[in-house]
């Protein structure tokens, strides 16, 4: 299946969509909502002030399994850092093309054509939410509430280099220790002072202890701040730190470990509190998910391929909420986040024609 031209993408990634140029993503917005109000959908928009509006496009309800469809809306760059449109005769490059405008638009031209084909579509719906890229605090609570309404769902960023799909990635969390301790003059009176930063090392190599690279689980202490000068034992100290895990028994032990490190002083006289929390929890393979794909490979016969990354995405999200869920369904692309992103047109063609077929599928209740 061939795309013809890219003139709508290009109008698509010509607008900067910088998550935090609310004026930007309301407009990708708007053109999309034209675009799906063509084939039958209706909007429910939910109205933000900071951010873009999220917005779920819903068809109509018939008995039988429902899906969602997830995208996200915004970009990483800020307005007149990176707002071009680019192609050749196997690539096309900009702002978004695989991250995840151009994801978003495989996801579009698939419904068009089962529209085409069968003059509506039902139990097909279409989530676009506006803040992925800084970690979707807002819309997290969102999409998580959504989720419950839906059997499967897939999420439209970008095809592995052999056109993988998604099937797990790791959870993440953020989170901050601040310790209190006392100053005193490092010459006068040494000994009456806590030693905050002496607290904070201790504590620093205590997480990074917890990292067990066989089960993928890490502890990255990535900031470290605290003191007042050479000359005063430290007050105060920050240690800002990540937790990336694949399977909720390891965050569960983490997470306990970490409490107790925040809890336990190796120095006399000083006090922690621990703020943060997990962001997106993990992307567990499941067996919904497994028999999905064995329907998607009979009934379109293929064999998908499919790999685990280290990196979140929304998919996150919704699969922790007990959804069946497949990620990678956008075009093959890299560059991602630099202004070298590109995404290729054969790999667009090949998503759109699959992704066709699968919703074909669906709407027949082949797929259960």
């Amino acid at each position: 299946m061939k795309v013809e031209n890219f003139k709508e993408l290009k109008k698509l990634i010509e607008r900067n969509s910088w998550t935090k140029n609310k004026e930007g993503v309301d407009e990708n917005g708007k053109i999309f909502t034209s675009w799906m109000e063509e084939i039958g959908y209706s909007l429910t928009r939910y109205t933000r002030e900071d951010i873009g509006d999220h917005l779920h496009f819903t068809a109509p309800i018939k008995e039988g399994k429902r899906l969602l469809l997830l995208g996200h809306l915004d970009t990483v760059f800020p307005p007149n850092t990176f707002e071009t449109f680019d192609e050749d005769d196997e690539w096309i490059y900009g702002p978004g093309v695989c991250d995840m405008k151009g994801g978003n638009y495989v996801a579009l031209q698939a419904l068009r054509n089962v529209y085409k084909k069968f003059g509506e579509i039902h139990n097909i719906d279409f989530l676009l939410v506006s803040d992925e890229e800084t970690g979707s605090d807002d819309s997290k609570h969102l999409s998580a509430k959504l989720a419950t309404d839906y059997d499967y769902c897939m999420v439209f960023e970008a095809a592995g280099a052999n056109d993988e799909v998604v099937t797990g990635r790791k959870g993440v969390g953020t989170f901050f220790i601040d310790i209190e301790g006392i100053a005193a003059h490092a010459g006068n009176h040494y000994s009456d002072g806590a030693d905050a930063n002496l607290e904070a090392a201790h504590k620093l190599s205590k997480l990074v202890a917890l990292t067990d690279l066989e089960k993928q689980t890490t502890v990255n202490v990535g900031k470290i701040e605290g003191g007042i000068g050479a000359n005063t034992i430290s007050p105060h100290a920050k240690l800002t730190f990540e937790l990336r895990y694949t399977t909720a028994a390891e965050r569960d032990r983490v997470l306990a470990d970490i409490n107790h490190i925040v809890m336990e002083s190796t120095v006399t006289g000083t006090t922690a509190t621990l703020s943060g929390g997990i962001q997106r929890d993990v992307m567990q393979p499941s067996p919904e998910q497994e028999c999905w794909i064995e329907q998607i490979n009979s009934l379109c016969r293929v064999e998908l391929p499919t790999e685990k990354r280290g990196g979140v995405s929304d998919a996150n999200i919704i699969s922790s909420q007990g959804v069946a869920t497949i990620d990678g369904w956008g075009p093959f692309g890299d560059g991602d986040h630099t202004v070298r992103e590109r995404a290729s047109k054969k790999s667009f063609a090949e998503r759109i024609a699959l992704v066709t077929e699968i919703f074909e599928h669906f709407l027949q209740g082949k797929i259960q």
